[in-house]
């Protein structure tokens, strides 16, 4: 053990000189050297991370970061983003929102002309950050609706209100059946689709014309909730999407936000007012879409069925066994719209293609149902309606 020790302290004495000899210091692995004229590479040593792991470090806005990347708006796998893949380009129509580079084009937050998307625009994007926190969202006053309607917008208002408010109005199917026979079936008549998650457009109800509104009828303008629940972000958790039920509670004495019921009477015939508007709304559309279907088998001659899946949506089922008909492994789009069926199918789209009507305006929703029915029933000497508008 004595002569280990003594050659260790020899060792390290005789190095200590020949540094001061020399003048040399140790060489250090992150020192830069000439690499070697081989080619040869050197290997560096990499120093230890420092005292703490990444999961320690603090990083601003990441709750609101993980609930963003779980919601929906963020997934860049769903259909909503992906379905100009092989395209390799999304249609500018689309851009503006399926994709946050192509809002910001269409707003002119790029530095591009506001009010088109100049693209082009990759698929892959989503409602990324800047999409809702763009600094130019302030200078935005005004969205647009298919209507015409040029609505005031604050901040980040201006985000859901354009990406909300559908595709289409009430005043495009005006237009395409203008001046036709009612009940006659006309083949350049093609389904006019709303499009989906039409919050916007069924907030601002008769004021916004979204719906096929009927001539002579007064319809419920935009849906004032009570403040301070008045805007999309005081229902919706920005991030998260999802509904802050716990306000409703301040007011509304309900399991679940379907569960509110906003009338005393019942609208869709029923009787039942324990259970909320959604169950009315829901039950009326149902309803429409039997006469829809009831109609097109027995006035139009051609019956039609509907599949959610499959764009555009209605379907020929000319042998009536409830599928559509097939042609070179396609289903065959239904082309036997009257003017009175294209417009109440419309409404009936419309309302359903908006799973929170219930919330943002089901009087709006309730009248447009209403007034198609009775449009369907009329036609076909159904008897009087014992349901309410």
């Amino acid at each position: 053990m004595r002569k280990q020790s003594a050659f260790s302290l020899i060792t390290i004495t005789a190095a200590a000189c020949l540094v001061l000899l020399t003048g040399s210091e140790p060489a250090r692995a992150q020192d830069s050297v000439d690499a070697p004229e081989d080619g040869t590479e050197i290997p560096f040593a990499l120093p230890q991370a420092g005292p703490f792991t990444p999961a320690e470090i603090s990083i601003d806005n990441n709750k609101a970061i993980s609930d963003w990347f779980r919601s929906a708006h963020a997934d860049a796998a769903a259909e909503a983003f992906r379905h100009w893949d092989e395209d390799e380009e999304i249609r500018p129509a689309c851009a503006t929102c399926h994709s946050g580079e192509g809002f910001r084009d269409f707003h002119g937050l790029d530095g591009t002309q506001a009010g088109m998307v100049d693209g082009p625009i990759e698929p892959g994007g989503v409602v990324d950050c800047g999409t809702c926190h763009h600094s130019g969202l302030a200078e935005i006053e005004t969205v647009t609706f298919p209507s015409g309607l040029n609505h005031p917008v604050t901040g980040v208002e201006a985000s859901c209100m354009t990406c909300h408010q559908g595709r289409t109005a009430g005043t495009d199917v005006m237009a395409a059946i203008a001046d036709k026979p009612l009940d006659t079936t006309d083949p350049s008549l093609r389904f006019i689709n709303p499009h989906y998650a039409t919050a916007a457009a069924t907030w601002l109800g008769g004021y916004g014309g979204a719906g096929y509104q009927y001539e002579g009828q007064d319809y419920s303008g935009r849906f004032f909730h009570a403040r301070p629940v008045s805007t999309c972000n005081s229902c919706h958790e920005p991030h998260t999407l999802e509904v802050a039920f716990e306000p409703c509670l301040t007011c509304h004495q309900a399991d679940s936000p379907e569960a509110i019921r906003i009338a005393r009477q019942s609208y869709d015939g029923s009787g039942n007012t324990s259970v909320g508007i959604r169950s009315d709304i829901a039950a009326n559309a149902a309803r429409l879409m039997d006469l829809i279907e009831a109609y097109t088998a027995e006035v139009a001659g051609v019956p039609v069925v509907y599949d959610g899946g499959r764009y555009p949506y209605f379907f020929t089922d000319a042998n009536g066994d409830g599928r559509a008909d097939m042609t070179d492994g396609k289903p065959v789009a239904y082309d036997a719209w009257t003017p009175r069926s294209l417009r109440t199918a419309y409404n009936w789209k419309l309302v359903t293609a908006d799973p929170g009507n219930f919330a943002h305006n089901p009087p709006y929703a309730l009248e447009l149902l209403y007034d198609s029915i009775e449009d369907l029933n009329t036609a076909m000497g159904g008897e009087a309606l014992d349901i309410l508008r």
